[in-house]
C-alpha cells in the first residue's frame, strides 16, 4: 500500500501544480481578453512575464497526471477517455491552438494583420481551455456518467454538459485570472502597471467568490452534495477557514503595498479550495451514476504501481530542481522587454 499512496500523492500534487502554474498561464490570456481596448496591449506585455517561468514546463504536470492514470489506474483512465472524450479533445485543441498562437504572435517577424488573428486565438483559447478543464473536473464527481447508457446524448453529452459543469468551468476561469494577476504583481516596476494589476487582483478575487457561490447553487440544483463534502469533515472546514484567511491576507498586504506575500497567499488559497473540494470523497476519483471508481480498488497490478512509484520518486529528483531553476532564472531577468 505504501507505493500506492506514493502514486496517489504524486497524482494529487501534479493536478495541484497544473492548476497553480498552468492556471497562471491560462490566466495571462484571460486577463488580456477582458481588459479594455486601451489597456489590452499593456495587459499583454505585463502578463507575458507571468507566463515566462512556466511557459515551457506547465503542461508537464498534465502529462504526469495522464501517465499516472494510464499506467496505474487503467480502468479510471478508460472511463474518462471514453465518456469525457469530447471535452477532453476540446481542452487539448485549446492547448494546441493557444501555444501555437502565442509563439507566432511573439516571434513572427512580419507584423501584419495576422497579429490580430494570433491575439484572438491566444486569448479565446486561454478562456476555453480552463473552462473545459473545470467541466471535466465537475463531471468526475457529479454522478452523471452512466456506463450503462445506450444512447449517444446520455453517454457522451449529458455526462459532462450540465449546469454544475458549466459553473465549475466558469469558476476555473476566474481562478486562472486571479492567479495570473497575483503572480506577476510583485515583479512589475512601473506604478501605472502596479495600479492596473492591483485592480485586477481585487476584481478577480471578487469574481472567484461570486463564481464559487454559483458552483454551490448549481450543485444544489443538480443534487450534488458539495456543501456536505466541503463542510462536513474537519479537513474541509479547516481548509475553508484557511482559504478565507488567505483572502483577507491578500487585501491586507495590498493595503500595506507589500506584494511579495500575495503570490504565496494566492497559491495557498487555491490549494485549500482544491483540498476542501476533494478530500471528503477520497479515495473515490470518479463518482458514476450507479457506482464509483476508487483509487484504492481500481489500481493496476502491484508491480506496476511499485515501478510507477519509483519512477515518480526518481524523476522528481531531476524535474523539481530544473523547474525551480527555471522560475529563478525568469524572475532574475523579469525586467527584460516584452517581445514585439
Amino acid at each position: 500500500m505504501f507505493y500506492l499512496y506514493v502514486v496517489i500523492f504524486f497524482l494529487w500534487t501534479a493536478i495541484c501544480l497544473y492548476l497553480l502554474l498552468g492556471g497562471a498561464d491560462f490566466g495571462a490570456g484571460i486577463v488580456e481578453l477582458f481588459s479594455s481596448k486601451k489597456n489590452k496591449n499593456r495587459a499583454g506585455k505585463i502578463m507575458y512575464k507571468s507566463m515566462g517561468p512556466v511557459w515551457e514546463a506547465n503542461h508537464m504536470w498534465l502529462i504526469i497526471v495522464i501517465v499516472i492514470l494510464f499506467v496505474g489506474f487503467p480502468n479510471i483512465y478508460a472511463t474518462m477517455s471514453t465518456y469525457l472524450h469530447i471535452p477532453l479533445v476540446l481542452m487539448l485543441l485549446g492547448i494546441i491552438a493557444r501555444g501555437t498562437a502565442f509563439s507566432f504572435r511573439n516571434y513572427d517577424v512580419i507584423n501584419d494583420h495576422w497579429q490580430i488573428v494570433y491575439n484572438k486565438i491566444f486569448t479565446w483559447s486561454s478562456l476555453i481551455t480552463p473552462f473545459f478543464l473545470g467541466v471535466i473536473a465537475a463531471s468526475t464527481v457529479s454522478m452523471t456518467i452512466d456506463t450503462e447508457s445506450t444512447d449517444f446524448l446520455s453517454a457522451y453529452i449529458f455526462s459532462w454538459f450540465t449546469p454544475f459543469g458549466c459553473a465549475l468551468g466558469i469558476f476555473t476561469i476566474s481562478i486562472c485570472g486571479f492567479l495570473a494577476s497575483c503572480y506577476i504583481l510583485p515583479q512589475v516596476k512601473e506604478n501605472s502597471d502596479k495600479q492596473f494589476l492591483i485592480i485586477k487582483v481585487k476584481l478577480y478575487q471578487l469574481i472567484v467568490v461570486m463564481t464559487g457561490i454559483l458552483v454551490f447553487v448549481a450543485a444544489y440544483i443538480s443534487d450534488i452534495p458539495i456543501f456536505e463534502w466541503v463542510y462536513k469533515g474537519t479537513i474541509g472546514q479547516i481548509s475553508v477557514i484557511l482559504a478565507t484567511v488567505s483572502l483577507l491576507g491578500i487585501y491586507y498586504y495590498l493595503k500595506l503595498k507589500k506584494y511579495a506575500p500575495i503570490r504565496i497567499l494566492a497559491g495557498f488559497q487555491v490549494i485549500m479550495i482544491l483540498l476542501a473540494a476533494t478530500y471528503q470523497h477520497y479515495p473515490h476519483l470518479i463518482l458514476l451514476k450507479n457506482s464509483t471508481l476508487s483509487l484504492i480498488s481500481n489500481e493496476d497490478e502491484p508491480m506496476a504501481i511499485k515501478n510507477l512509484a519509483w519512477a515518480l520518486m526518481l524523476g522528481s529528483i531531476f524535474i523539481l530542481p530544473g523547474v525551480f531553476h527555471l522560475i529563478y532564472s525568469f524572475q532574475k531577468n523579469s525586467n527584460k522587454a516584452f517581445p514585439k
